[in-house]
């Protein structure tokens, strides 16, 4: 099990990050060096190619923070490459559906639970042939975790088929376009927004899975935290970047 999804079964809040434009390598970590607990790289909306992806997991790897990435879609092609680079977990975008879950659970898990293709000495092996190629391809299954992004009055709708669907370990709000879909642009303070993320921890919790959340402030942040989201994001690269800049420009002046 990876130390994680470890940390996340033994009850722990784990707070990550996610890169949405730097594309050295190095990023990994910084990110590391200032405490986040993980990362996820937006392949949704970030322009990252393939290369640029793995060289910021494999530097992740060397420096002992786990990255994720955020995939673009469901595809086998795609989900497969970034397992094969070594993420050690992926979000799925606008989830709606249980076959969106199911679909997800089969390109990036190994047989019995999903049909990973097999290839191995490479990044995600470590560039090592595993002593036993049936235990290894279980404990990959074990380790990757798999999050399902609701960002719809859909994707709420359906949390319920979305979760029961095994491999899927977090259900994760993205708040921006579940409020557009909900046509409250923005309200996350609204009582209609806050009732539907609500309905998201309450299932999560008792299917024994994690739920979680990215918003850009920690104020924001804590009052889910509180509820028993565990598994979030706080800010950006951009966001931190250009808020201490910001904020020390402003002292300054």
């Amino acid at each position: 099990m990876s130390k994680l999804k470890e940390r996340l079964k033994n009850g722990e809040a784990v707070i990550g990050t996610m890169v949405t434009l730097f594309e050295k390598a190095e990023i990994s970590k910084l990110i590391k060096v200032s405490g986040f607990d993980f990362f996820i790289i937006d392949c949704e909306h970030g322009n990252f190619d393939y290369s640029t992806v793995a060289g910021i997991l494999g530097m992740a790897r060397e420096a002992g923070i786990p990255g994720l990435v955020r995939i673009p879609e469901v595809k086998r092609e795609v989900v497969l490459k970034y397992m094969e680079m070594g993420a050690q977990g992926l979000l799925l975008p606008n989830t709606e559906t249980a076959d969106q879950a199911k679909a997800l659970v089969e390109y990036s898990k190994y047989a019995p639970l999903g049909n990973r293709g097999v290839a191995l000495m490479r990044e995600h092996t470590g560039f090592e042939k595993p002593e036993s190629v049936t235990v290894y391809m279980q404990d990959a299954n074990e380790k990757t975790i798999l999050m399902v992004q609701i960002e719809s009055t859909a994707g709420i709708n359906n949390i319920d088929s979305i979760l029961d669907v095994e491999g899927i370990d977090a259900a994760f709000i993205g708040p921006n376009d579940l409020s557009q879909s909900m046509g409250i642009m923005g309200q996350i303070n609204s009582p209609v927004f806050i009732e539907a993320v609500d309905k998201v921890i309450e299932t999560a919790s008792k299917k024994g899975k994690f739920s979680g959340i990215h918003l850009a402030s920690p104020a924001a942040l804590k009052p889910w935290i509180s509820k028993g989201m565990s598994l979030n994001l706080w800010s950006s690269d951009i966001n931190i970047l250009i808020g201490a800049a910001q904020e020390g420009l402003t002292e300054l002046r």
